[in-house]
């Protein structure tokens, strides 16, 4: 098929080779310039494994192109996919100007029958306000369809989990509509769940906020494994053990952050507020994520005595492995907040650390983990990159000033630091 991409962000763009890749011919579209003409060289301005090496495989094949004209990806288009940015505004709800904009862009350029897909992560409604925007601004009398298609692109593993997906959700309100999307996704052989377009918009807000809340419960249960003295893995692996409960998103750790969870929580609460609801449930999710980075925090205060003027190495940046995105990272609130302590600070990530260049000051930025343990007071594991999980603890031993470990993420065994004279500290493992 002939598809464009409205937005070469996160989403436009492993949409946009993905697609590619199974064969279609894709226009990506953005309004930045400067990103586009990267783009047209293969560089890409985001680190997701295997993305930049799909994106230059499909353009040398000519299934993927980039360009800054929207008009010119609407009229050699038949499906196009709105993949703009909906950044939270002060009040918590979704800024959904940029969808508005490609709306009326789309509008005034078709010249013939289009399927639009809203692909960007919106409130409930907000198809039905693109419809409405359409029909308005459209010039001639073209036929349209608008669908919902939300997207559960996980950073870090975002290809694999387009190409083998758990279901591929899409609400439609025409049989053209639905037979469209059908044939463009049958390549990939996975469920496609079909629904009204109310229905898809929610799923994905209630999706995030279901996930966020295992995370946030599972931290609570850390809190009071820490007062008892029980093991939070072990806790977390008996309860995923239980089938209705499942073992994904029972991690506990420094919180969620990201561009999505953060995000969606605070859209879905005041999407509910505006329906007349009080969703207390979330509301509770979201001060219990807020409180773990303090309660992380203090645990470091009740260990160092005195946080002025020390030296604490982070590793980890980015707020999950494989990505470079420091979007709501708790492991930037973390330093921030040591900072206002005193602290002096040493970091290290694998591939966050030009992007953290930009926003953090008074840091030290090192070459490894070594280089960060240096002469440090405490060492806090801040994300779980797997090069963290293979160091040389000996060595690393010898590098710090005092022999502390902050283990944020859980993904060490405390019995194997404590052996090599270590003290350990972790969330949730009976060392509150």
């Amino acid at each position: 098929m002939n598809i464009s991409i409205i937005g070469s962000g996160y989403v436009g763009l492993v949409t946009g080779a993905c697609f590619a890749e199974l064969g279609n011919k894709v226009i990506c579209a953005d309004n930045d310039a400067e990103k586009i003409s990267h783009l047209k060289k293969g560089s890409v301005p985001i680190y997701e494994p295997g993305l930049e090496e799909l994106i230059k495989l499909n353009l040398k094949n000519k299934r993927l192109k980039f360009t800054s004209s929207i008009k010119a990806a609407v009229q050699a288009s038949e499906v196009i996919f709105i993949a703009v940015g909906t950044p939270a505004l002060e009040n918590g709800e979704a800024d959904l100007t940029g969808i508005e904009n490609v709306a009326r862009a789309i509008a005034q350029n078709m010249d013939g029958y289009r399927l639009i897909v809203e692909k960007s992560t919106v409130p409930v409604e907000t198809c039905a306000w693109v419809k409405k925007t359409i029909a308005t601004y459209i010039k001639k009398g073209h036929k349209f369809d608008v669908v919902s298609n939300p997207e559960f692109l996980r950073e870090g593993s975002a290809i694999n989990d387009f190409t083998h997906p758990d279901r591929i959700v899409v609400g439609v309100e025409s049989i053209k509509a639905k037979q469209i999307m059908t044939d463009l996704y049958q390549p990939l052989n996975r469920p496609i769940l079909i629904t009204n377009i109310k229905s898809a918009e929610l799923i994905k807000h209630a999706s995030n906020a279901f996930l966020a809340t295992k995370i946030s419960f599972i931290n609570a249960i850390a809190r009071i494994c820490d007062k008892v003295g029980a093991d939070i893995k072990e806790v977390a692996q008996g309860m995923g053990l239980d089938n209705r409960i499942g073992r994904y998103f029972l991690h506990a750790g420094i919180g969620y952050g990201g561009s999505c969870f953060p995000k969606d929580m605070d859209a879905f609460i005041t999407i509910a507020e505006k329906l007349g609801y009080d969703f207390k449930i979330l509301k509770a999710v979201r001060d219990t994520n807020e409180e773990q980075k303090a309660f992380v925090l203090q645990k470091i205060k009740d260990t160092l005595w005195i946080i002025k003027d020390k030296t604490i190495a982070v590793l980890g940046l980015a707020f999950k492995p494989n990505t470079d995105d420091l979007r709501n990272s708790p492991s930037i609130d973390l330093i921030n907040a040591l900072i206002q302590e005193g602290a002096k600070i040493k970091v290290y990530d694998p591939q966050a650390m030009e992007k953290a260049k930009k926003i953090l000051k008074n840091v030290v930025f090192c070459k490894n983990a070594y280089q960060a343990a240096e002469g440090a007071d405490c060492l806090i594991i801040a994300t779980e990159w797997n090069e963290f999980k293979e160091l040389d603890f000996i060595k690393l031993k010898k590098k710090l000033k005092r022999a502390l470990i902050v283990d944020g993420r859980n993904i060490y065994n405390p019995k194997l630091f404590m052996d090599l004279g270590f003290t350990y500290i972790g969330v949730g493992r009976g060392n509150g």
